[in-house]
């Protein structure tokens, strides 16, 4: 073969779906998005982390409709910085992330962090870099996935609060990198202001990322409830400009009472839906990222035809500044003859009213004319190297497993085939072999535990999973909260429970409707009934 023919190339190598994407936007996409000061207009670059983090799921809503407490719920325990209450509690984004310890990090620390994903958020100044934080705490949920807490935003038609920064700008940034966004509502509270409704429509063109919660759904009743779930859906059918009808989760998303329990069984199955969703996150994440950075290049591909057509349309010497202002002007003119020239769907073009804004900022004698070769590569990545990558999905799921699947927390309170609070539990089960007695000099409530135990009817000392299930949902705490409490309190996990076993259930489920205590995610000592020590603790500690 001759020494000046060409050789064939050889398609590159990669060693993950996230490594893939990490060289195919430096070595081809990031070079058009330079050139053409993408990042001015658009969005700022994408670092390694963008693609090799966490998937991160973003909390939008106005004040007091429950995000902090969702997070809580979501984890079972406090962050560092958490503060709830009916006013606005939360005026800061918090990334709320797994770490070996509590701690809190600034956001002016935060950003020069190369191993989290939140240094481009730096061209966001000061102003917002001090209402930035990142909130680290030991977890097994924040240890696949990461959440976004987001300030509270007051409610009200003519609403409008200077913040001293971009913030739909900012909730714009968070949409294009998370996993999924969850817009919460309060029951009580349907209208949306002027700034939530501009939020809302920043987050236009992520629409597949978004999940809407009803919270506080437990204080109304079931007529009430389908009113107010009309309203709702009339009043974000003006703001979320599509034609299908959004999916709505209705539910109460904390650890207390429910205040009107008709629509238990209607929570339960939103709620493990909704969780359901946010569970596999992790085994979607890279091809959320793969489908990110295609919607990104298409984007960076107009805008380079874009910036090179009115580049050319430019006079050589005189009368730039009256052809620039008849170029913004007429720039609907300039997207249609773009679409018709190099056949590009309407839906790839940025927005008209933004992009002549940002215009009106930039000389365009100093924009450069079009690069063909630039455009080659991004297609050549979209055609093929894209492809490879996609076939590269289902061995790393397999690969990978069950750790693609979040797991603790809320997740983890209702697993285990003999929880009767499990999903799709069996109502009852087979008799364990086995009784045993407890005792001590105990208190008045042990004996009214006593009473209630034997009003159920126990067979061979122990009741059945679902004699229990019945007795503790008068408490009208939510499924997950009494499904933590079965955990704990069927220690020899029989699905069943003795005298004792029962008496430590009623009395965590009484403490925590009263104190409001957490419930713990492990007995301690002292909760142990002495009847079970020695299964606990060993022969050490004896009955």
């Amino acid at each position: 073969m001759s020494r000046w023919n060409k050789k064939q190339k050889v398609p590159e190598v990669f060693d993950s779906v996230a490594e893939g994407l990490v060289r195919l936007y430096k070595e081809k996409l990031l070079p058009l998005e330079e050139c053409y000061k993408f990042h001015e207009f658009h969005s700022p670059k994408l670092e390694d982390s963008d693609f090799l983090g966490k998937p991160m799921v973003l909390l939008v809503g106005q004040y007091s409709t429950g995000k902090t407490t969702f997070i809580k719920y979501l984890l079972e325990q406090d962050f560092p910085g958490m503060r709830v209450g009916p006013e606005p509690t939360t005026d800061c984004f918090t990334a709320v992330m797994h770490g070996a310890y509590d701690r809190i990090i600034p956001g002016n620390a935060l950003v020069v962090d190369a191993n989290k994903n939140f240094r481009s958020l730096s061209a966001f100044g000061n102003a917002f870099l001090n209402r930035l934080s990142c909130a680290e705490t030991k977890n097994p949920v924040l240890e696949t996935i990461t959440l976004i807490d987001t300030p509270g935003i007051l409610s009200g038609e003519k609403q409008s609060i200077n913040r001293g920064y971009d913030f739909t700008a900012i909730l714009e940034w968070f949409a294009e990198r998370v996993d999924r966004i969850i817009l919460l509502f309060d029951a009580h509270k349907l209208d949306i202001s002027d700034e939530f409704r501009r939020g809302i429509e920043a987050l236009h063109g992520f629409d597949d990322k978004i999940r809407i919660v009803l919270n506080k759904a437990d204080m109304i009743s079931t007529q009430q409830l389908m009113r107010v779930y009309g309203a709702m859906m009339w009043s974000l059918g003006k703001v979320i400009q599509t034609p299908e009808v959004t999916r709505v989760y209705v539910g109460s998303f904390w650890d207390q009472p429910l205040r009107i329990d008709d629509n238990r069984k209607l929570f339960e199955l939103e709620e493990n839906d909704l969780f359901n969703d946010l569970q596999t996150l992790p085994k979607n994440a890279a091809l959320r990222k793969l489908n990110d950075l295609i919607k990104r290049a298409r984007l960076a591909k107009v805008h380079a035809y874009i910036i090179s057509a009115l580049k050319d349309e430019m006079p050589a010497v005189f009368g730039k500044e009256k052809k620039k202002a008849e170029l913004i002007k007429n720039l609907r003119d300039t997207y249609r003859r773009i679409q018709s020239q190099y056949e590009i769907s309407p839906g790839d073009f940025p927005n008209l009213e933004r992009m002549q804004e940002n215009l009106e900022l930039h000389d365009f004698s100093k924009f450069p004319n079009l690069r063909p070769k630039l455009i080659e590569k991004v297609d050549q990545m979209l055609s093929e190297d894209i492809a490879r990558l996609m076939a590269m999905l289902p061995q790393e799921a397999e690969t990978r497993g069950d750790s693609q699947v979040v797991r603790g927390g809320v997740f983890s309170s209702a697993e285990g085939e003999l929880n009767p609070f499990a999903t799709g539990a069996a109502e009852g089960y087979a008799l364990g072999a086995g009784t045993s007695q407890w005792v001590v000099n105990s208190s008045g409530d042990k004996q009214k535990y006593d009473k209630l135990f034997n009003e159920l009817n126990p067979i061979e000392g122990k009741i059945t999973g679902a004699a229990a299930k019945k007795e503790m949902m008068k408490s009208k705490l939510p499924k997950n909260a009494l499904a933590k409490i079965w955990s704990l309190a069927d220690i020899d996990k029989d699905g069943h429970l003795d005298e004792e076993e029962f008496a430590l259930a009623m009395y965590l489920i009484e403490v925590k409707i009263k104190d409001d205590d957490e419930i713990p995610s492990a007995l301690p000592e002292h909760l142990v009934p002495p009847g079970k020590r020695r299964l606990v603790f060993g022969a050490a500690h004896g009955n």
